[in-house]
C-alpha cells in the first residue's frame, strides 16, 4: 500500500452470511422459549425447527446437536451476566458500593432471566459435558469480583484479616489458590482469596434461594435483605 492509498474499509457482511445470522438468531430466541417452558433437559432442536417454521435437517446445518445448542445458550448467558457485572464494577463509587452495584446487577440479570440464570447455576443437565469454550465466559463475574477486592488489597486498602480470625489453610487448598493468583497474575494471601470466594459464592448462594423459592413465606419481597447482605459481604472482606 503506498502512502497515498486510502485505508481498507471493513468488508460488509454478503448476503448469506446476513442470512445466516438472521437464522441463528431465531434459533437462538427460540432456544431460549424452549429453554423456558420445558427446562434444559427438554430442550429439542426438532421443537425449535418447528418454532421458527425450519425442517429439523435444515436446523442442523446450523446447530450441530442440542448439546451444541445449549453451549452456545450458556456462554450467551454468562456473557450477558457478566457483561452486568463489568459495567457495574466499572460506574464508580467506593469499592464496597462497587461490590454491591456487581451484586445488584448480578441478582436483576437473574431475576429478568430465571431460566437462563438456573441454566448455568442449577442442576446439571443429564447428559450434558459443558465444553471449555464456556470456561471464560463463566469467569467473567467471579473475576469482576475478586478483581476489585485484589485491586483494593494492592492499593493497600484492604488488610490481611489476623491469623487466629482465619481457619487454617490446607497444602492443597493453597496450592488451588495459586490457580486464581496465576489467572490475575499478582501475589494475595490466601487468607484475602478466601474471604473473596466466601463473599462471590453469598452472592450466588442468596439469589439462588429467591429464584427457587427458598425465601418463601419470610423474606418476600427479598430486597432489603439482598441489599444488607449484598453490604455485609462487601464489608466482612474489607471493602470500604
Amino acid at each position: 500500500m503506498t502512502e497515498d492509498a486510502a485505508p481498507e474499509q471493513p468488508r460488509e457482511p454478503g448476503v448469506r452470511e446476513r442470512n445466516r445470522a438472521e437464522v441463528m438468531a431465531q434459533i437462538m430466541a427460540a432456544g431460549r422459549r424452549e429453554l423456558a417452558e420445558h427446562g434444559a433437559d427438554g430442550l429439542s432442536l426438532r421443537a425449535v425447527a418447528r418454532e421458527i417454521g425450519m425442517v429439523s435437517s435444515a436446523v442442523y446445518r446450523y446447530v450441530a446437536s442440542r448439546d451444541e445448542l445449549l453451549t452456545l445458550l450458556i456462554i450467551e448467558s454468562y456473557n450477558a451476566v457478566g457483561l452486568a457485572a463489568e459495567r457495574a464494577a466499572d460506574a464508580g463509587g467506593s469499592a464496597a458500593e462497587r461490590f454491591v452495584a456487581i451484586a445488584r446487577a448480578v441478582r436483576d440479570w437473574a431475576c429478568a432471566h430465571p431460566h437462563e440464570f438456573a441454566l448455568v447455576h442449577g442442576s446439571p443437565v443429564p447428559g450434558y459435558r459443558a465444553p471449555e469454550d464456556t470456561v471464560i465466559p463463566g469467569t467473567r463475574v467471579p473475576t469482576a469480583m475478586l478483581g476489585l477486592l485484589i485491586e483494593e488489597y494492592a492499593a493497600g486498602r484492604v488488610s490481611e484479616p489476623p491469623v487466629e480470625q482465619v481457619p487454617a489453610v490446607s497444602q492443597e487448598l493453597s496450592e488451588q489458590l495459586d490457580v486464581v493468583r496465576g489467572f490475575f497474575g499478582v501475589e494475595v494471601p490466601d487468607a484475602v482469596l478466601l474471604r473473596g470466594i466466601a463473599a462471590w459464592t453469598q452472592v450466588y448462594g442468596l439469589i439462588s434461594f429467591e429464584l427457587f423459592g427458598q425465601f418463601a413465606n419470610t423474606f418476600e419481597p427479598a430486597d432489603d435483605l439482598m441489599e444488607h447482605q449484598f453490604a455485609l459481604a462487601a464489608a466482612r472482606v474489607g471493602l470500604t
